[in-house]
């Protein structure tokens, strides 16, 4: 067997529980949409719109000089290799303060379960691909193109089931934000609040949305996870300002059942910038 081959089908295997999963759903999926019901992807629901799968990576970096190889390998080999594979748009952010280790966080939009589980076979039988990234995926111990890959994989919520793009302005910033909490069931109960009214405030007062997901692998569990996007830190600042005056929001967090101390343990806040070439 060819090297390329064995690395396609290597990469594939790796992903095999995870297909499995994933096909299964699909069949429930269909089954329940000739019932009307929602399901995984995205069948009934509001619109009949499918339900975006996220996959979010984060290059984590020792170096200014190694973050700017990421930089090259996404912007001109991963990107484009992604897009032939229908995966767009593709974003790539950076911490807003710099840091002597920099993380570069890429966010990929998947339109299925199978595409997230076929991606890395599809890349490595990529040709072009292979020879546009040759320097950074033939990187050896000795001259490392990262320190380490660390991901999460996130379903659209129902109450917005696909991406968003609210902002093209040079002047753009993002917010990435964690929400974890102490069980499953009081996870959920944090994603019911963001579907029945929350995420409509958000949109109200200028917080806007870019996706909504709940996590199905990845660190931190049980956790939602979301990002916001603004013109620029100014308008950012003046949304939550706003937000957290909004009489709607105001009654919707004094419920009992949607008490912080009850459904979230813990929120982690990243300030992000966008890459020159981030389709984000």
């Amino acid at each position: 067997m060819k090297r390329r081959e064995f690395l396609a089908a290597t990469c594939a295997a790796g992903f095999g529980a995870v297909s499995t999963g994933a096909m299964a759903q699909d069949e429930q999926s269909r089954r329940r949409g000739a019932r009307g019901e929602s399901a995984v992807r995205g069948q009934g629901g509001p619109g009949g719109a499918a339900r975006d799968v996220y996959e979010i990576k984060q290059y984590k970096c020792i170096s200014a000089a190694q973050a700017k190889g990421v930089d090259a390998f996404l912007e001109k080999a991963m990107i484009p290799a992604l897009n032939r594979l229908g995966i767009e748009p593709v974003g790539v952010f950076h911490e807003r303060e710099a840091a002597a280790e920099p993380t570069i966080y890429v966010l990929m939009r998947h339109r299925s379960g199978r595409s997230v589980t076929t991606t890395t076979a599809s890349l490595l039988a990529d040709e072009k691909f292979l020879a546009d990234g040759a320097a950074f995926l033939d990187a050896g111990n000795e001259n490392r193109a990262y320190q380490r890959i660390e991901s999460s994989l996130l379903l659209a919520f129902t109450g917005m089931r696909q991406l968003e793009t609210p902002s093209k302005k040079d002047t753009r910033v993002f917010q990435l934000r964690i929400y974890e909490s102490p069980s499953v069931k009081t996870g959920q109960k944090k994603i019911e609040m963001f579907n029945v009214g929350e995420i409509d405030i958000f949109r109200k007062t200028g917080l806007n949305p870019v996706f909504f997901g709940e996590a199905i692998a990845g660190a931190k569990m049980p956790n939602l996870t979301y990002m916001l996007g603004f013109d620029d830190a100014d308008a950012q600042n003046k949304a939550w300002q706003t937000f957290v005056k909004h009489p709607e929001w105001l009654a919707l967090r004094a419920k009992p059942e949607y008490a912080d101390k009850k459904i979230l343990c813990g929120i982690t806040n990243i300030l992000l910038k966008p890459a020159a070439y981030s389709q984000i």
